[in-house]
């Protein structure tokens, strides 16, 4: 005998069989959660389900199998939009269905069913969501329903690729209202309004790199592998704790030189009121040829330097040897002109074949003894993995969503170092302070001897060093390069009662790491709230009155190819050690155990 007790069913939500089951007098919130909800039943019981009647007014379904008596009748209650179950023959003499696959497991099904996961974890794969479907419901989909059921679950937690792009004038129109200041632009192009590019800089971002970052930027690209493809450009400093602090970000249709020229003509209007103080930049990149081209036209007085990263790998895989590649790296840490070349003397002895690759890749771009640049022992890009990842994590998500999740990890890195910049007490942030500990300790080994004021000459078993306090200036130049006091320096300075962290750059101080994450990224309204098309904008940027439309280009059919990036590639190298009594590698002075 049926249950006659009431119970009203909350649309999208499946029913738990064993706990509620179909009863006389049962509500439906509408005849749609009525028609999901039986089908939900019949999955989960296996059988078959026919549907005899579906209006707006009621809606008869039977089993499918000839002679089982299973039916139900719901029907629309008068005066209000609910419907109830009226007729419940609830018992089932079939066998139900035999195999795994279901005619009610549609993709519409499939979507329900994956939508809670695939809001925590939008890479949730295809071959993953049939493989649980078999295993929580005994249900066999094919790889194109299991496709289909995330798209249509993507696009309905976050809206279509098509959408994404039809909002961002009024998405950029958010950004400078919510945080003035700000740069946000879109640019479309040819009659159909077709995206071309995107690009968001906010003031949080921009104050903290003029007042507080290195004069350092690393330029860097990703593509994209969503539905209509693109490319992520990105401009990243460094803070004073050695981590990445991105200032600007741009989607562009495509990787090209003139979107390369546009990217930098933006970041030099960007800076470009606020430079006047600022010591020359250093740009560090791949240095392609649309990138070098940018940077000579926009900002001519900068060092454009190569990532050291990349022209290790390429001598890597050029040469194939050991013995070389080990010679390099004493040769890119080499801090005179004289100790490099005389690593390269020492190469060309292994191979002639590295006379070439030094034309094709000059010194003067990378190596520690000739580049002009200040990198302060930042020599690698170390936005390459960033993008990667928000490449890899938003590829299926729309532009606009896309933006946001990186505005969402931008706000939580700024929030999380605020607060641990005003838990530190030190002058200098932990990395410096743990660099100027071990110099402080090297220089126990040197004699000091005082010219004069301000200069030193400073003695060990190996060579002397002359120091000077005032100018920050060391005939190693270990100083000038990484921007702390070398061993040299520190022996001086506390031979004359000076403190060592006192004299390292102001951009590895405590209160520089502080003032970089001291503005807000404030948050953007939920797009229901946005200004509707052809209300129009106030400000500069596009009109919210464009309609911009997907660019032409398209993902092609297939698994697209990944690039494997090697993550160890990522960690900096580390120097080649060299100790200064016994000239053997792999300790320093302070730890040698030879006998003098």
């Amino acid at each position: 005998m049926a249950n006659h007790s009431l119970t009203v069913a909350a649309p999208n939500t499946s029913l738990d069989i064993i706990d509620h089951p179909l009863a006389i007098g049962q509500e439906f919130a509408d005849v749609e959660t009525c028609r999901r909800t039986l089908k939900d039943i019949a999955i989960a019981l296996h059988f078959d389900l026919r549907i005899v009647k579906s209006d707006r007014s009621r809606f008869i379904a039977k089993c499918n199998k000839e002679g089982c008596p299973w039916r139900v009748h719901v029907a629309k209650c008068p005066g209000v939009p609910t419907f109830t179950i009226r007729t419940l023959h609830g018992e089932h003499t079939c066998e139900g269905v035999r195999n795994h696959h279901h005619q009610q497991a549609s993709v519409g099904w499939v979507a329900r069913s994956v939508e809670a996961r695939i809001r925590d974890n939008p890479q949730y794969k295809p071959k993953e969501i049939l493989q649980d479907i078999r295993d929580q419901h005994g249900v066999a989909v094919s790889y194109m329903q299991a496709w289909r059921g995330k798209e249509r679950s993507m696009a309905a937690l976050h809206g279509t690729f098509e959408e994404g792009y039809r909002l961002l004038p009024s998405y950029c129109e958010q950004i400078r209202k919510t945080n003035p200041g700000s740069i946000a632009t879109v640019v479309a192009t040819g009659q159909e309004n077709c995206f071309q590019r995107l690009f968001i800089s906010y003031r949080a971002s921009i104050y903290g790199f003029i007042n507080a970052c290195r004069p350092l930027l690393e330029l860097e690209r990703a593509h994209l592998k969503g539905k209509y493809l693109g490319t992520v450009l990105c401009a990243a400093s460094v803070d004073a704790d050695d981590a990445l602090f991105p200032l600007a970000i741009a989607i562009v249709d495509v990787e090209s030189d003139e979107n390369w020229m546009w990217f930098m003509s933006e970041l030099r209007k960007l800076l470009g009121v606020n430079t006047d103080n600022m010591p020359r930049l250093t740009i560090l990149s791949e240095r392609q040829k649309g990138i070098v081209e940018a940077v000579e036209t926009h900002f001519p007085s900068a060092f454009h330097g190569f990532c050291l990263r990349y022209v290790s790998e390429n001598f890597r895989d050029t040469f194939k040897n050991t013995k070389l590649v080990n010679i390099f790296w004493n040769a890119v840490y080499a801090l005179t002109a004289v100790e490099f070349e005389s690593k390269i003397a020492e190469m060309v002895e292994v191979s002639q074949d590295v006379i070439p690759w030094f034309q094709q890749f000059p010194p003067q771009l990378w190596a520690v003894a000739y580049f002009e640049g200040v990198r302060y022992g930042h020599f690698v890009l170390g936005v390459t993995e960033l993008l990667y990842n928000w490449a890899l994590e938003c590829h299926e998500l729309p532009i606009v969503q896309m933006m946001e999740h990186i505005r969402h990890q931008l706000t939580s890195w700024f929030n999380d170092r605020r607060d641990m910049g005003m838990r530190w007490t030190s002058i200098l942030v932990p990395s410096a302070e743990k660099r100027i500990l071990e110099a402080i300790a090297d220089a126990r080994c040197y004699q000091v001897l005082r010219a004069n004021e301000v200069e030193f000459e400073i003695v060990s078993t190996e060579r002397t060093n002359i120091v000077d306090i005032r100018s920050r200036v060391c005939s190693c130049r270990r100083w000038q390069l990484y921007g702390l006091p070398c061993a040299h320096a520190a022996a001086a300075l506390i031979s004359c009662g000076q403190n060592a962290h006192l004299f390292a750059e102001p951009c590895f101080t405590v209160a520089s790491f502080r003032e970089a994450y001291s503005q807000m990224i404030n948050p953007i309204p939920d797009k229901s709230q946005w200004r509707e098309l052809g209300e129009g904008a106030e400000g500069g940027g596009a009109k919210v009155d464009i309609m911009i439309r997907p660019p032409k280009t398209r993902r092609p059919p297939g698994r697209p190819k990944k690039k494997v990036l090697r993550i160890e590639s990522f960690k900096r190298p580390k120097r080649v050690v060299q100790c200064g009594r016994c000239h053997m590698l792999g300790h320093s002075q302070k730890k040698c155990t030879m006998p003098i």
